[in-house]
């Protein structure tokens, strides 16, 4: 036979033979159970191609094959390319009479015959004079022409068999309004997808319809979507026509505030035998009316309504009924109208987006509905939004800044700044963004304009912030999210490449308020890093560093810098508390410490070691962290720094403090042993001594022992003439015949009154060496009254006021030459108080002692 694949015994075959099983084509097949497949031929193609069934003697060929076996069977094609010639049929019943028919989920093979084009059928049954039912997932089916296909090439057929004969509801695709459908008794569902095409269809739910009897041919149930839609059904037979008397049904779910109209596109009246075609309407759950279908049908009306068709029976050859039906839906409402104008604003787009899918919202860009509004840069566009509240709606905007080569000036020192947006809009500003795009090779710097950047941390959030910054790079990895705090640490941030630099919200709604520039940019020459940081730490509590996309891990082989500035007096405890484990397929991961001066001794460690618990660092430095490329895991590392004061510092203030404190005390024990030996060194002819060419001088100490002033050895109870006048009498006598009324040189035991100047003892005009002991002798040791003082002789204002003339502290001026009137009788003689040692001359007196010697005088007149 032509179409056998076996070996003829003639010789003269053998390279025939060889030729045709070069272009057979084997494949085993099995079929589910309660599953046939049918191999058909298609109309006028492979005359000369079979299907064979089973291998050896028992094999058969035919144009068609059928198997409904469910056991392994061998399928085999003496040509070459079977799928062009036959098409694959796979058929399944499903039997929905019995109540255990219940939401049965169909789902075909799709691995199983790519090579061919498949039809898969499913013929359905339920009990006589009900319904079956077929539930489709969301977004649904859509129903089209018959002549016309779907586009992912999956379409779907449905027929119902009634005792007229085979009636076909309609072809669908997917993603459509269909929700449900419902024909009567028996039925058919058929997918087809072409031979090479992957099969991805819409699972489906087969169950018994209501338990009620059944009027209608067929029901629909559809499902509207909001906004502006348009949706056409087709009734039964559209093709050909409708000839019978039937019902058919569409229930149509409109979503509030939805408006929608009927229209009929198409219609094809039929000849109808007895009663005629009318349409029957019924809103929500009382109003119903009935229209002919060449009427205006229902415009502008609101809420749920079903459309029910009621055809006739046509006359034989007469054209039968063919209806196209089309709902439109559109928003009701007064929409409010803005105009954006970013004309002006080079490089700033907008975008609006409605974040609530289950709103009533709709967005309109020049009178298009838009799901999003993008308003490019440099355009002026009309808005429009209908039943859109605000907290529904988010609106971004970018900035796009191209930054100039570092020798240009252009950008050097720029301010970003949020640039005023139309007032008209009617919608916050939640998110704005600016694309930082360098031109050339360079780096670019980024500021804090009035206070230090801050990076969010877990021990310290930017939340409390006014606004926050999400800082990328543009292949969209983050750096992090930084804040402006005044105890922010970061002074600088130079990123290598182009940036995206996003602000958001914190504690305001609409970032339009924030009026003040965000940050400075400027530019520098390209970096080896990605990214280096440049921080000052606070005396006041610990820092944290935190490698770029904190807590997810850096970029594969990138690297991040930080300067650590450390204050005079301060050292640096750098620790680790937090560090990710990774695995690197290709190099290390390292972290490198180095003083800045580039003099100190690095310190470095790889994933695989170790970090110390505490470094300590006692001046400015450098802390390094590159990564690898991770075969697991990745790299993150949570740095902390804290501040202390040096402890030499403490130890030098206290030397130094001591050293002054120990030289104060020398000084002091030196001041004190002079002034002791002074006091200690004998002080002889310590006198009061008059000077008539200048003012009164007391040499030595002139003060008395405190313990004088307790007792009254200084007091003398009465004075004798003979005592008083005494040296009178001794004037001229000897110093070798004193007998005890001089001593010294000087007369003693007599009383002088004095009338100089009481006041403190003021400096002589005449060096004390005139008036020294050894020079004294002759007439200057004789009695001198200065009752008659001379005219240089300045009196100072005497200490006590001046006494009466009773006392005998009375002086008279005209006693000059008078020594006898020194003193004045009047009545007792007063106690009269000397500046001596009166205990001492009281003894001296009684024994007439010549050992007397001179009392110190402690304190002046």
């Amino acid at each position: 036979m032509m179409g056998s694949c076996v070996v003829p015994v003639l010789v003269g075959l053998i390279l025939l033979q060889i030729h045709k099983i070069s272009e057979c084509h084997k494949i085993e097949v099995t079929p589910d159970s309660g599953t046939i497949v049918n191999f058909n031929k298609k109309a006028a193609q492979g005359l000369d191609c079979d299907v064979c069934k089973d291998e050896g003697p028992s094999q058969s060929c035919k144009p068609n094959l059928q198997l409904t076996e469910a056991r392994p069977t061998v399928v085999t094609f003496n040509c070459s390319q079977p799928g062009d010639i036959f098409t694959v049929e796979i058929i399944q019943d499903i039997d929905c009479s019995s109540p255990a028919c219940s939401n049965t989920v169909v789902h075909p093979d799709s691995t199983r015959f790519l090579e061919f084009s498949r039809t898969f059928i499913w013929d359905l049954k339920v009990q006589q004079a009900r319904m079956f039912q077929l539930d489709f997932p969301a977004p649904g089916m859509r129903q089209i022409k018959p002549s016309e296909s779907c586009p992912d090439q999956h379409t779907y057929t449905i027929i119902t068999y009634q005792r007229t004969g085979p009636n076909s509801i309609g072809t669908f695709c997917r993603n459509g309004t269909i929700s449900r459908i419902l024909a009567l008794y028996k039925g058919r569902v058929s997918l087809e997808v072409p031979k090479d095409i992957d099969l991805n269809p819409s699972d489906f739910k087969v169950s018994m319809g209501p338990d009620t009897k059944a009027t209608e041919l067929v029901v629909m149930d559809v499902k509207l979507p909001r906004g502006l839609s348009s949706a056409d059904f087709f009734t039964p037979n559209f093709d050909t026509g409708h000839h019978t008397e039937d019902k058919m049904k569409w229930n149509f779910a409109v979503e509030p505030i939805n408006n929608f109209t009927v229209l009929f596109p198409h219609y094809t009246a039929p000849e109808c035998q007895t009663n005629k075609v009318l349409v029957d309407y019924a809103l929500g759950d009382k109003t119903t009316f009935t229209k002919d279908p060449k009427d205006n049908q229902p415009t502008n009306k609101q809420g749920d309504f079903s459309l029910t068709l009621r055809s006739c029976a046509t006359k034989k050859g007469a054209p039968g009924l063919s209806l196209n039906i089309n709902v439109a839906v559109f928003r009701g409402g007064n929409p409010y109208f803005c105009t954006v104008d970013l004309q002006n604003e080079e490089g700033l787009s907008l975008q609006i987006e409605n974040k609530n899918p289950e709103s009533n919202c709709e967005m309109r860009l020049n009178s298009v509905v838009q799901e999003k509004i993008v308003v490019p840069a440099g355009s002026k566009a009309d808005l429009s939004f209908l039943d859109c509240p605000v907290q529904d709606l988010q609106l971004t905007a970018t900035k796009t800044i191209d930054c100039p080569s570092t020798s240009s000036r252009d950008i050097s020192g720029t301010s970003l700044t949020i640039p005023p947006l139309d007032p008209s809009l009617p919608v916050p500003l939640s998110q704005f963004t600016w694309l930082l795009r360098v031109l050339d090779q360079g780096t670019v710097d980024l500021t804090s304009p009035n206070r230090n950047l801050h990076q969010s941390v877990p021990l310290k959030k930017c939340d409390s912030e006014k606004v926050s910054l999400l800082i990328s790079e543009t292949d969209g990895s983050n750096i992090g999210q930084f804040c402006s705090l005044p105890e922010g640490t970061i002074q600088k941030i130079q990123i290598k490449g182009n940036v995206s630099i996003t602000v958001a919200p914190n504690t305001i709604k609409d970032l339009r308020e924030e009026k003040g520039p965000i940050l400075k940019v400027s530019m520098s020459p390209e970096i080896a890093e990605n990214v280096i940081y440049t921080v000052s730490p606070l005396i006041s509590g610990p820092m944290y560093l935190a490698t770029p996309n904190w807590p997810d891990g850096m970029n594969a082989s990138s690297s991040v810098t930080w300067i650590v500035s450390v204050p005079q007096e301060h050292k640096a405890e750098l620790q680790f508390p937090d560090v990710s484990k990774l695995t690197c397929d290709s190099g290390h991961t390292e972290v490198a410490i180095r003083p800045l001066d580039s003099q100190g001794q690095m310190q470095s460690w790889r994933e695989d070691q170790n970090f110390n618990d505490t470094i300590i660092q006692h001046q400015s430095f450098y802390l390094n962290m590159s990564n690898c490329e991770p075969k697991s895991g990745y790299f993150a590392v949570l740095s902390k720094i804290t501040l202390q004061k040096e402890a030499k510092t403490f130890l030098g203030i206290i030397l130094a403090v001591v050293g002054v404190l120990l030289l104060l005390v020398i000084v002091a024990l030196i001041v004190v042993c002079i002034i002791r030996k002074r006091k200690s060194k004998p002080q002889a002819n310590r006198s009061s001594i008059f000077m008539p060419r200048g003012k009164p001088f007391l040499p030595g100490n002139a003060t008395f022992p405190k313990s004088r002033a307790d007792n009254e050895s200084h007091v003398y109870a009465s004075i004798e003439d003979p005592m008083t006048y005494v040296h009178v009498s001794y004037k001229n006598q000897p110093a070798e015949v004193d007998n005890g009324a001089w001593s010294n040189g000087h007369q003693v035991d007599s009383y002088h009154p004095f009338t100089g100047p009481s006041d403190s003892i003021p400096s002589a005009t005449i060096s004390s060496a005139e008036y020294s002991l050894e020079g004294r002798g002759g007439d200057r040791d004789a009695y001198q009254p200065f009752l008659k003082p001379p005219n240089t002789f300045n009196l100072a204002r005497p200490r006590s006021p001046l006494v009466s003339q009773g006392s005998l502290g009375f002086e008279d001026r005209r006693m000059v030459d008078n020594e006898l009137h020194t003193f004045k009788s009047f009545g007792d003689i007063n106690p009269i108080r000397l500046s001596a040692d009166i205990s001492r001359l009281q003894r001296e007196m009684e024994s007439d002692s010549d050992s007397y010697h001179e009392p110190e005088y402690e304190e002046a007149i």
